[in-house]
């Protein structure tokens, strides 16, 4: 697919965004306040660290692996010709419901401070039993914020644990994963669809399910990266965004079956093409959280690490350059051995990250509330300091969603994406950096 010229569409952009401040008004209401038991301030995590990202702590080397295109070429043979996207999206069958529609309980896990400009519920078909993760959108596939002509939200769902996610981290079950398409092309009327994700066994004779949490993902160019915490040296799998496969037979199954292929029940399945594999070694850090920073050059992968609230280290950050070649579209530049090494690495003391942004110098960590019906706290961070925005009158900083997921940014909008349970929800970058500039004068 040919990416869509750069900075396009900006017009569109600027009138959504004049729509996001009366709609800011009727979900403030929707964010209940703070319960008394978060009165306590979280401690500021301070500054950012720099460490050195070819030695010690900052080093983590990402070794990439094609799956043979012969492999991909004879499950395309057997399946069908691959679809794109655009394709996928047509089929969507489900609709978001907008926040006036929500339970009160699924709204209480929105923002406080600042509050969603606009949110919506899954329903609880198809996400019963499942545990969202992840969420990235077309903003990031194509700075014009399109694929092709659609505006396009992605969100990453894991089948078993807590809906939500565990407070004492990455769910270890083991299960599926899927991805929720969502057409957004029109804002009032957000409609979706499921695809499995999977991965070419057997020569590419057969699939199997993604068998991880998914706790990040980034969509650039015609990619799709997700962490992945299977076995013990899988960093991210990548998924071509124009090679999905349609599933044939309807089952709860995965892979080949009796009289066609199988995706577990739903009718699109992604083959992952290649993998990023980490180094041996018993104490080797893995990356929980992603985003996509596009105010670097060339554009960039941050990535940060899960550290439990009461571990003994700090948790690190990393930033890996994406390649500029056309043959490698949305991949991560590699040296002649087929490594990624991080261009950029830090330690910060904030613990339980469960997400990470990164735009021009400031770097936001979505920080997990302490307690199941609590809020997080969005951290801004620099060489410099940290902060974070305060609510409520006994100056608390919980004032992060409640079930802490994946950030990711929107520039040609200006939004800042993350979802909260079964809450997927949008605010102005800009409104969270003046709720920081209002905290910080008081």
């Amino acid at each position: 697919m040919k990416h869509r010229g750069r900075h396009r569409r900006r017009r569109r952009g600027r009138v959504l965004r004049g729509t996001l401040a009366g709609t800011a008004l009727a979900l403030t209401a929707a964010a209940t306040l703070i319960s008394a038991s978060q009165a306590t301030v979280a401690g500021a995590p301070g500054a950012l660290k720099p460490v050195s990202a070819s030695a010690g702590a900052g080093r983590l080397p990402l070794a990439e692996h094609r799956v043979p295109g012969r492999w991909l070429d004879r499950l395309a043979s057997k399946m069908g010709r691959p679809v794109g996207a655009d394709t996928v999206l047509d089929s969507a069958d489900h609709t978001l419901r907008d926040a006036d529609g929500c339970p009160a309980a699924e709204k209480h896990t929105l923002p406080v401070e600042p509050a969603a400009t606009r949110a919506y519920c899954f329903g609880g078909a198809g996400t019963r039993g499942w545990r969202p993760g992840a969420v990235t959108t077309s903003g990031d596939a194509d700075d014009d914020g399109h694929w092709g002509r659609d505006r396009v939200i992605l969100s990453g769902w894991t089948r078993g644990g807590a809906e939500g996610g565990s407070l004492d981290g990455p769910d270890p079950e083991r299960g599926l994963a899927k991805v929720a398409f969502v057409d957004a092309n029109d804002p009032a009327r957000l409609r979706y669809t499921w695809a499995l994700l999977a991965v070419p066994v057997d020569g590419g004779r057969d699939y199997r399910g993604l068998v991880s949490p998914l706790s990040g993902m980034v969509w650039y160019q015609d990619k799709l990266l997700v962490t992945t915490r299977e076995g013990d040296r899988d960093a991210l799998y990548v998924y071509d965004m124009d090679r999905i496969q349609r599933a044939t037979v309807d089952s709860a199954a995965v892979g080949r079956v009796r009289g066609g292929w199988s995706a577990h029940g739903y009718r699109y399945v992604l083959p992952a093409v290649a993998s990023y594999a980490l180094p041996g070694g018993d104490d080797v850090p893995h990356p929980a959280a992603i985003s996509l920073d596009r105010s670097t050059s060339p554009d960039s992968l941050v990535a940060s690490e899960w550290v439990p609230a009461d571990g003994d280290r700090h948790t690190r950050l990393w930033r890996y350059a994406l390649s500029r070649d056309p043959a490698r579209s949305g991949l991560l530049a590699t040296n002649s051995s087929g490594r990624a090494d991080p261009v950029e690495a830090y330690e910060t003391k904030a613990a339980d990250v469960r997400g990470v942004l990164s735009y021009r110098s400031g770097w936001y960590l979505d920080r997990a509330a302490g307690t199941p019906d609590g809020h997080g706290t969005l951290w801004r961070q620099d060489t410099k300091g940290a902060r974070a925005a305060k609510c409520a009158t006994d100056e608390t900083r919980h004032c992060w969603s409640g079930r802490s997921g994946s950030l990711s940014y929107w520039e040609e909008t200006g939004e800042l994406w993350s979802q909260s349970g079964r809450m997927l929800f949008a605010l102005p970058l800009a409104s969270v950096d003046r709720a920081l500039e209002r905290s910080a004068d008081r």
